[in-house]
Formats: C-alpha cells, sequence, structure tokens
C-alpha cells in the first residue's frame, strides 16, 4: 500500500509499542540506505514536509535525517509492507546518509550492491578520477563530448539494424555499447544516471 494522510490509520502501529520499522531506499538506483523507526507523528511530519523524519529512541524525540549535518533525505513515496507493520521509504539523498560519511549504512565507500547501470556509472567516474591514459573511458573523454556522443549515434545505429534484422545476439551486445557510450556522454556534460531517472520519475508521476 502506497501511504499517504489519508489512510495512516491502516497501518498497525500498536503491534510495535506505536513504532514501525521504516527501511529507507534510494528512488533511483535501488540501494539500501539506512533503517529508523517512525511513529505515528514522525510519519505524518515526513509525508507533511517531504523530508523523511524518524523518531529517535535515543533521543526520545522527532529526528529529522539531515537536520544537524544537512544530509537530509527528500521523500519521494512511503509503502507499507503486506501487514501494514513496517515501512519502505524511497527517497533521495542530499549527501551521504552514513554517519560515517559513506552513501549506505550497510556499506563502506567501496562495497556497493547498486544495480549494474548505476555500478556501471560510478566505474565511468572513477576512470576520469584516476586518469588513467589507458583507459577506453579517459580516452573517450579527453576527445571531447563531441566524439564521445558520435559513438552514441553509431552505437545507436547499430542496435537498430540488429533488431531490423532479428540477430538477438547482436541486439543485445550492442545494447550493452549504447548503454556505456549514454553514460560516459552523461558525465562528459555533468550529469548523471540520476539526472536521467529524475526525469523518468517526474514523468511517471
Amino acid at each position: 500500500m502506497r501511504v499517504t494522510l489519508e489512510n495512516l490509520s491502516q497501518l498497525d502501529f500498536a503491534k510495535q509499542n506505536d513504532l514501525l520499522p521504516a527501511i529507507v531506499q534510494h528512488a533511483h538506483n535501488g540501494t539500501v540506505l539506512m533503517q529508523g523507526y517512525m511513529n505515528p507523528a514522525a510519519l505524518e511530519q515526513t509525508l507533511m514536509s517531504e523530508l523523511v523524519t524518524f523518531y529517535s529512541r535515543s533521543k526520545e524525540r522527532l529526528w529529522c535525517k539531515g537536520e544537524s549535518s544537512g544530509n537530509t533525505l527528500k521523500l519521494i513515496s512511503v509503502h507499507s509492507d503486506c501487514d501494514a507493520d513496517s515501512l519502505l521509504i524511497r527517497a533521495l539523498p542530499a549527501g551521504p546518509t552514513c554517519h560515517l560519511g559513506s552513501e549506505s549504512c550497510f556499506s563502506s565507500e567501496q562495497f556497493s550492491e547498486q544495480p549494474t547501470l548505476a555500478q556501471l556509472m560510478r566505474v565511468v567516474q572513477q576512470r576520469v578520477a584516476n586518469a588513467d591514459s589507458k583507459s577506453y573511458t579517459e580516452q573517450l573523454l579527453a576527445a571531447g563530448t563531441k566524439r564521445a556522443a558520435q559513438k552514441v549515434g553509431e552505437e545507436g545505429v547499430e542496435v537498430a539494424l540488429a533488431a531490423a534484422t532479428h540477430d538477438r545476439e547482436e541486439l543485445l551486445n550492442e545494447s550493452a555499447d549504447l548503454l556505456y557510450h549514454l553514460l560516459v556522454v552523461l558525465h562528459s556534460e555533468g550529469l548523471d544516471l540520476s539526472d536521467v531517472l529524475a526525469v523518468l520519475e517526474q514523468r511517471r508521476r
């Protein structure tokens, strides 16, 4: 169930002493960012402010994530499980979620369980940061956006030809090449995969 202000009463807060566990997931790449607890007031404030707010058991008060650090979580949606006694929060982080400085409280900066495209985007970024002259990605970016864009065009044509001739294996290979070069073009223009996903999310909404 997608949770709204109108259906809060359908959640089973009574089962767990007025608190529901809330898992926060990155709305664009699916990474699990953190887990906290919400009481009715925290969930209501989350929905109204569109900033993820928990009930802090140690502070015994409502706690808006990032209220001190600025690393807030912008709410996209709230969903309950089948028993209405736990929550899945889809959100967009403004900076690292973990107080240790990593993206997720469940991992270090070196560990990621992101979907493949998000991992590939990170690899593109790392290749540039390392400035490895032997890297095809670095060489492609060094040639400028025009060259990378040209490769997107070439791969797009190859995808179309493979589809038109019903060559499924070639279609898969060329599609993978197209997605890779598209990520390189995005990076060369200072954009990220998450920016594209944000457009898709806005269109869906």
